[in-house]
């Protein structure tokens, strides 16, 4: 059985990276034993946070915990990834947000509501930023999350992470980077020219270096990263990341895609599963899912074939079979003319620089007008 992990003195905070959330534990930085980290963005990765418009933003900013909306299954995701029977191994779960730091308390409050307590909770300084006329770091996020991840990691015996994020910034491209960082496959002139290329103020890439310098790779590592896909981004998109990188449409496909890689039991399937439907999910549209997921070979027969059993018993375990769902996937993957679909490669040589050049690395439109004004 894995040792009780007991947490150290946590250093200061970074001008850059925000205090643990009031009342949650102070975030650990030295432990002992076997740990899984969980990270996750906040705005359109678990709330459903809208700012595409002036009205978006000032409704947002207005609105009270109880009012903000969670992704469909994300709370339940994040709940079974914590809770207590699932593995022997400790789990932690931090939220890094883009968020500005004004909305700490009714974002904190949120998360009480749902029954979560991070060991750290970073929202941005962008009020600072603007004052101090840092133009380029209230549009970007690569330096702000990239120094943020690597500030805030827990160091133990053995780290695995698993990063949640969406397609509405460049999570992405930040958690990868950040992936092959910690497995010390990019050396610091490398990374220089990369933060030079997204534009990082060059104050922020000494600190990043600096922190580049403490990594101990041996100790890390970024098992997987999911990307929540909320504006529909088309999946060919993260194909340069390779399979470490899951672009998904909903909760259940990471469900799935977590299970294959030993984090979930079956009995979450379930919970997730059942969360999607009280939010309006058909069976049809779940199955619909999980085709997807085996035509892009995130998901093969033999996994599915657990699935069905996992489910089957945890629905006969609970008196809420999921037969209707159940029915429907067999009938959607029978649609797929080759079931077996190479898994996509794991690839640890991503281009970053090419990326940059590549036009992905755009605001969105509100954002982009605002910020042309100001400067």
């Amino acid at each position: 059985m894995t040792s009780p992990i007991e947490p150290a003195e946590a250093p200061p905070a970074s001008e850059s990276a925000s205090e643990s959330a009031p009342g949650s534990l102070a975030a650990p930085r030295s432990l002992s034993g076997h740990l899984h980290h969980y990270r996750w963005d906040l705005d359109k990765t678990y709330l459903r946070t809208e700012f595409d418009t002036f009205r978006d933003l000032v409704r947002t900013f207005r609105q009270r915990a109880d009012e903000k909306q969670v992704v469909p299954g994300a709370r339940t995701l994040l709940r079974e990834l914590l809770h207590p029977d699932t593995v022997l191994a400790p789990r932690r779960v931090t939220f890094i947000s883009g968020s500005p730091r004004q909305m700490r308390k009714v974002l904190t409050e949120r998360l009480r509501l749902d029954g979560i307590e991070p060991v750290e909770f970073i929202l941005k300084p962008n009020l600072e930023n603007l004052l101090k006329l840092r133009i380029r770091a209230v549009r970007g996020q690569v330096g702000y999350k990239l120094e943020a991840l690597l500030r805030s990691r827990i160091h133990a015996d053995r780290v695995e992470e698993v990063l949640f994020g969406d397609d509405a910034e460049h999570d992405a491209y930040i958690y990868s980077l950040y992936g092959d960082l910690i497995a010390g496959r990019i050396g610091a002139d490398r990374l220089l020219d990369i933060l030079v290329a997204c534009r990082v103020y060059t104050r922020d890439i000494d600190r990043i270096l600096t922190l580049q310098d403490t990594l101990r790779p041996a100790q890390g590592s970024v098992r997987r990263i999911i990307i929540h896909l909320d504006r529909r981004s088309p999946v060919r998109r993260f194909l340069d990341y390779g399979a470490r990188v899951v672009p998904v449409f909903n909760y259940f496909q990471a469900s799935l895609v977590l299970f294959g890689d030993g984090q979930l039991p079956g009995r979450s399937l379930l919970h997730v599963l059942e969360a999607l439907k009280d939010e309006g999910y058909t069976p049809t549209r779940i199955a619909n899912s999980v085709q997807d997921l085996m035509r892009r070979g995130f998901l093969s027969p033999v996994l599915f074939a657990r699935v069905e059993a996992e489910l089957d018993a945890a629905g006969q375990t609970l008196g809420r079979p999921p037969s209707a769902f159940l029915e429907a996937s067999r009938e959607a993957l029978e649609l797929v003319h080759v079931r077996e679909r190479p898994t996509p490669p794991w690839i640890e040589d991503v281009d970053y620089l090419a990326l940059v050049g590549s036009g992905r690395f755009k605001p969105p439109r509100l954002r982009e007008k605002v910020l042309q004004f100001l400067e």
